[in-house]
């Protein structure tokens, strides 16, 4: 016995001392999801679009849900939309183009189906909300964030580092604009006015040369880097929130600007609904992290500088495309 206990007090001894392990450090994903309930909003199923599209090769079910921009984004053209869809005009219509790392775009493939009655003509001004506006909550949150950037602008003007602002973050300029925010769990980008930005998922409206600016009736959403460059160039009208991957997986069309050339290639579109149309059962729910939440601002620096295990060397900065809000399904 005396020389077990004597092996098991070498062995003991021969042991490492360790520290205490640091507690491990959080991905943006984990932030998110350990954010309290009370940081998360609910989006109203009035302000969601559901696409059914006919079922894949092996009959599961496409279902495409979009959250609509809010008030005072591109109001003109949400009101034709809403129209559309109570309307049911877009049912029997078909996705008709899909190019390589820019945008899936659907509609009607004839252009001559009559559209109905009542639809505004939104003008170029629509693409922007200007300073006066700033009355309403989601524009006086993106001001007093902007607000907070004047003091980095300048500094970057002046020939020091490059810095915007995002919650609580500093990352490099946006060449887009003079600087960019969250607001109302959206992305934002301004100068002297403001407009929402041409993220990954963001739907716009399709158009002819200026000064058409589209109906609502001919829609898009980006599957690609972010082309910014179309920022205050067509009316951004909302985001894809679910089913995304039906829409970036089709194939791509072999036509100019990747349009389908035949009949055969296009995806049927079963039908386009207001979520609140449809029976209560089959309502969507979906709610998104409140950009004005100490939950997204520590998300966001999460985005901005990897810390967590996989990472080397943190980025110390992300574009406003890169940091997408969270939304998450609500269980029924």
């Amino acid at each position: 016995m005396k020389h077990l206990l004597l092996a098991a007090a070498a062995a003991s001894l021969a042991l490492p001392v360790t520290a205490q392990e640091p507690a491990p450090i959080p991905s943006p994903g984990e932030i998110a999801a350990a954010a309290p309930a009370s940081d998360w909003i609910a989006i109203a199923p009035s302000d969601l679009l559901v696409m059914d599209l006919s079922p894949d090769a092996t009959g599961k079910a496409r279902r495409v849900v979009i959250q609509l921009m809010p008030a005072p984004f591109s109001q003109g053209w949400i009101g034709n939309i809403r129209k559309l869809a109570a309307a049911h005009w877009w049912d029997g219509t078909s996705i008709n183009r899909v190019q390589d790392n820019y945008v899936v775009q659907w509609g009607d493939a004839t252009e001559k189906k009559a559209l109905p009655r009542g639809l505004a003509v939104v003008p170029e001004s629509g693409y922007q909300v200007s300073e006066p506006a700033q009355s309403m909550p989601i524009i006086e949150t993106f001001y007093r964030n902007r607000e907070r950037l004047k003091a980095l602008v300048n500094q970057q003007r002046s020939g020091k580092p490059l810095v915007i602002y995002a919650p609580d973050m500093r990352t490099k300029i946006d060449p887009y604009s003079d600087f960019q925010a969250f607001a109302g769990g959206w992305p934002f980008a301004g100068s002297n006015g403001v407009w929402p930005v041409h993220c990954y998922g963001m739907v716009g409206v399709g158009r002819n040369l200026s000064p058409d600016t589209g109906s609502g009736a001919e829609l898009y959403t980006v599957i690609g880097h972010a082309p910014r460059h179309l920022d205050q160039n067509i009316a951004l009208v909302g985001r894809v929130i679910s089913g995304i991957e039906h829409l970036s997986s089709l194939p791509r069309g072999t036509g100019a600007l990747g349009f389908y050339e035949t009949e055969a290639e296009r995806v049927p579109i079963a039908s386009i609904r207001i979520a609140s149309e449809l029976p209560v059962a089959d309502q969507p729910r979906f709610e998104y992290l409140s950009t004005e939440s100490d939950s997204f601002a520590r998300y966001a620096d999460a985005r901005a500088n990897r810390r967590d295990p996989f990472f080397i060397k943190p980025a110390g900065g992300a574009d406003i495309c890169n940091i997408p809000v969270p939304v998450r399904p609500v269980t029924k």
